[in-house]
């Protein structure tokens, strides 16, 4: 990936759990400006915990990044906190959407703006969220509770929005949703992307529809990065074909079963 205008850029993390279990091993990535990144793998690969060292919210998992360094814009932000982060245009969309259950739509989407305090800005923003989800509106006095997994999927994203970010990191967005609301979800990234420029890092483990929609992917086992490149060539990978998109009919479980593959070295520091 080129240098230019890169916005994000993880290089040669460790992260540590309970001082003793070692996750995330020398994972080094980059996010460009505007760009939509795919960090991609199966479950257990370490993507939620690249999220969560990227945004700083390992401590309360009792995590460490112990190694490498991340850069928001050429400035280190491992010692930031998820507010100060926030306030940078930096938010993540957690797995799991985690609505406010007893809040309605509207209330949920409101809780995104607490750290603002434009009037007009906020419900700018509530309005802008209505035109990108427009189902959002009509269930707006509806508790989440009682709202479908896509709603408040969009919800989730919408109070993001809410934050008025500049990037976002998206963990497994199409969790638990039928496969025409995946479609719909992640046309609504392509258009926040193209029209409102915001930078997405979305960890995946839909690779089809990750690849379909992100300019670069990464594939994550074991806490490393195992591949990476433009997502069009990542699509068109036989490997990847057979592993992740289930094309092929060979029984081989993981890339450190391709004879042909070798990792970078700088994955190997």
């Amino acid at each position: 990936m080129s240098e230019k205008n890169i916005v994000l850029n993880v290089n040669g993390i460790e992260v540590i759990y309970n001082h003793v279990i070692l996750v995330l091993k020398g994972v080094s990535l980059q996010v460009p400006e505007q760009g939509i990144v795919a960090l991609l793998g199966g479950n257990g690969a370490g993507k939620t915990t690249t999220l969560r060292a990227i945004s700083n919210l390992l401590q309360g998992e009792r995590g460490d990044v112990t190694k490498g360094s991340i850069e928001l814009r050429g400035e280190r932000i491992e010692n930031l906190t998820p507010a100060e982060l926030v306030n940078r245009g930096v938010v993540q969309v957690m797995e799991g959407r985690h609505c406010f259950a007893h809040l309605t739509i509207e209330e949920n989407l409101m809780t995104g703006s607490y750290t603002r305090t434009d009037k007009g800005e906020i419900a700018a923003n509530l309005e802008k969220v209505y035109t990108y989800f427009p189902r959002l509106k009509t269930r707006r006095t509806s508790q989440a509770a009682y709202t479908s997994g896509g709603e408040q999927q969009m919800c989730a994203i919408g109070r993001a929005l809410m934050t008025n970010p500049n990037m976002m990191l998206l963990d497994e967005p199409s969790m638990g949703l039928a496969p025409q609301i995946v479609e719909e979800v992640f046309n609504i990234v392509r258009d926040l992307n193209e029209k409102e420029k915001v930078t997405f890092l979305i960890a995946e483990q839909n690779t089809n529809m990750a690849l379909k929609y992100a300019d670069y992917g990464y594939i994550m086992e074991s806490g490393r990065i195992v591949m990476d490149g433009p997502a069009e060539d990542l699509r068109t990978n036989e490997d990847v074909k057979e592993f992740y998109l289930g094309v092929g009919g060979g029984e081989r479980k993981s890339f450190k079963d391709v004879k042909s593959y070798k990792r970078r070295k700088r994955w190997l520091a």
